[in-house]
């Protein structure tokens, strides 16, 4: 009975077409978006500040040695340009002709600057938009590394003449050296993004079925030939939460597939490119590789969300009295996977104790979190599993009693 139920729901489900796009097409194109669009467009960007030339403003007049580091192009062996450099035109006012936008910079000297080391020091006043990141990537970083290496360049003709090297002005060296697990460097840095983006889809694939079969059914009338029929209100809310759960899994199983088939690009992308847009890429949008532990972690935890998820739903539309007021219920919910998620990517300022991972749903983050950056434990997923299913059965309970009680269902 409980399986007829269930069925009954799904074919409603079905039906709708707008629900399938949100449960399959929609994860599909989204997860892509995100974990593999955005990483995409910010490396073409920097990347293609770094390959274009702009305009650089210039009041005074500018040593020629440091002109010269300023306009000229930094090229590979190959002869391919990795950083072009700038175009000095003269303006009057650096201030205003940044903020008219004729130059994306503009450079001016107070006094003359020194040619030489030792001969005094001066400031050279880059104006630009600080807080724009196509003028960090652009002409302002570019400005910033030319006078960083004007300055070397200057001491080290000094110290040459002392018999003294390169390796004068940096004694220590630093290298660094990612310690990191594999699958957390793969994973990149936008991989607190997948348990938000798992959980909003479970939500969105549960939410259509839930909705339609609780306060859907209110307002046709179909729910009271249900509940004359000779079956049992606990096999009523059994057979809703599968129909439900099955719909939610649908989604997350095909979430997971877009991450998937994000990393499949992201390898592609980054073996045929070279350069900073590649790295910004790899950094960001990351790899998510499964290992079949790892997978089946990931599919309890999916698993056990989307049983807490169905069972809050079919508890908050079986009180609502129409579609609508249960949708206007439901909005909340979707803050809290939204907010807790975005606390996700200060996880690494956070003393992980068990405790978080016994809290519903926000421990089922944690422990897809960590299986994203190949980090997870068996007693962490058990717990966050154990918390999820311990969440469902209380919201089922109050689903029944609701079901249960005649002033909710024919509260319309």
């Amino acid at each position: 009975m409980v399986w007829r139920i269930a069925l009954r729901d799904l074919l409603s489900t079905l039906r709708d077409r707008r629900t399938l796009n949100a449960t399959i097409l929609m994860p599909l194109i989204l997860i892509p978006l995100f974990t593999l669009g955005l990483p995409l467009m910010l490396g073409s960007f920097i990347g293609g500040q770094q390959q274009e030339r702009q305009k650089v403003g210039v009041v005074g007049v500018l040593p020629a040695g440091l002109r010269s580091e300023l306009v000229r192009d930094e090229k590979a062996p190959d002869g391919q340009v990795l950083r072009a450099g700038v175009t000095l035109v003269p303006v009057k006012n650096a201030r205003l002709a940044v903020q008219a936008g004729d130059v994306e910079a503009a450079l001016r000297a107070p006094e003359p600057l020194p040619t030489r080391a030792g001969e005094g020091s001066g400031t050279l006043e880059v104006y630009a938009k600080l807080g724009s990141i196509r003028a960090q990537s652009g002409a302002l970083g570019k400005v910033t590394q030319v006078v960083d290496r004007y300055n070397r360049q200057l001491t080290l003709e000094r110290l040459r003449p002392l018999g003294l090297s390169e390796q004068t002005l940096t004694p220590v060296t630093v290298r660094p050296v990612d310690a990191s697990l594999e699958q957390a460097q793969r994973s990149g840095q936008l991989a607190f993004l997948v348990p938000m983006l798992m959980l909003q889809f479970i939500l969105a694939g549960a939410m259509a079925t839930a909705v339609d079969a609780t306060a859907g059914e209110k307002e046709r009338g179909t729910l009271e030939s249900l509940l004359v029929a000779p079956v049992r209100r606990s096999e009523v809310v059994a057979g809703k939460l599968v129909a439900t759960t099955i719909t939610a899994l649908t989604s997350a199983c095909f979430s997971v597939v877009g991450f998937l088939l994000s990393g499949v690009a992201v390898r592609a992308f980054t073996d045929r490119q070279e350069g900073i847009g590649a790295e910004i890429v790899q950094s960001m949008g990351g790899q998510l590789s499964l290992t079949p532990g790892s997978a089946l972690a990931l599919l309890g935890v999916g698993i056990s969300a989307a049983l807490l998820i169905s069972a809050a739903l079919i508890a908050i539309g079986i009180y609502a009295r129409s579609f609508k007021e249960a949708q206007t219920y439901i909005a909340p919910l979707s803050m809290a996977i939204v907010i807790p998620a975005v606390m996700l990517q200060f996880s690494e300022f956070l003393d992980l104790q068990s405790g978080l991972y016994a809290l519903p749903l926000f421990g089922g983050m944690l422990a897809i979190l960590d299986t994203v950056r190949g980090a997870v434990t068996a007693p962490h997923v058990l717990l966050a599993i154990a918390a999820n299913l311990l969440g469902a059965l209380i919201l089922s309970v109050l689903a029944l009693r609701s079901f249960k009680r005649e002033e909710v269902i024919f509260r319309n």
